[in-house]
């Protein structure tokens, strides 16, 4: 007998009006929507840069080096002298920022997965659930983590530049996660 005889997934008919595609019917397709990670990527990536942004300015305003706190990030590996470098270098900075950028795609994963149970993807659902995230990385990142892996921006930032840091994390993730879904469906007006 022939591989084809024995192999059900050859033998099955499909209507004429159905694309083959090698991938199967259980994948999704470049057009559909994403999974969940790699949402999460896209969405956390947007919020890492959109915290930066907002922490550099921050520190900038509270007369600190824009890059103290992403120096201080680095804590976990540094020490808590990390806060305390003012210039920009690979041993802190770069350390810092690419923990910064793991957690804001950490903190992805659960946001973007409850978006996709989901469907309404209203953008006033978005930002709550965006909301909602930044509030719980709040509470895990400043009271139940150990001090040592907290983000360490309370070494060089007063507690309303964290606050509004955690605002920041919210509307980049709402941000990130509507950006992702119109590249989707760029033909899909705005909810």
């Amino acid at each position: 007998m022939s591989a084809i005889g024995r192999d059900p997934v050859l033998n099955s008919t499909l209507p004429s009006d159905q694309p083959i595609s090698a991938a199967g019917p259980e994948r999704r397709s470049l057009h559909g929507r994403s999974s969940p990670f790699t949402a999460a990527v896209a969405s956390g990536t947007i919020a890492s840069l959109t915290t930066t942004a907002v922490l550099s300015l921050l520190a900038r305003l509270e007369g600190r080096s824009i890059f103290q706190p992403a120096n201080a990030t680095s804590h976990w590996l540094h020490g808590e002298k990390a806060g305390h470098v003012r210039v920009a270098d690979t041993k802190h900075t770069l350390v810092g920022y690419c923990t910064h950028h793991l957690s804001a795609i950490f903190w992805a994963l659960p946001f973007e997965a409850w978006l996709s149970a989901d469907r309404s993807g209203k953008a006033t659902f978005t930002l709550r659930k965006a909301a909602i995230t930044a509030a719980f990385a709040y509470l895990v990142d400043y009271h139940l983590v150990p001090k040592r892996l907290t983000p360490g921006w309370e070494t060089v930032l007063s507690k309303r530049s964290i606050g509004l840091t955690y605002v920041a994390l919210a509307l980049g993730l709402a941000a990130g996660a509507m950006v992702t879904r119109k590249s989707q469906h760029p033909n899909q007006a705005a909810k």
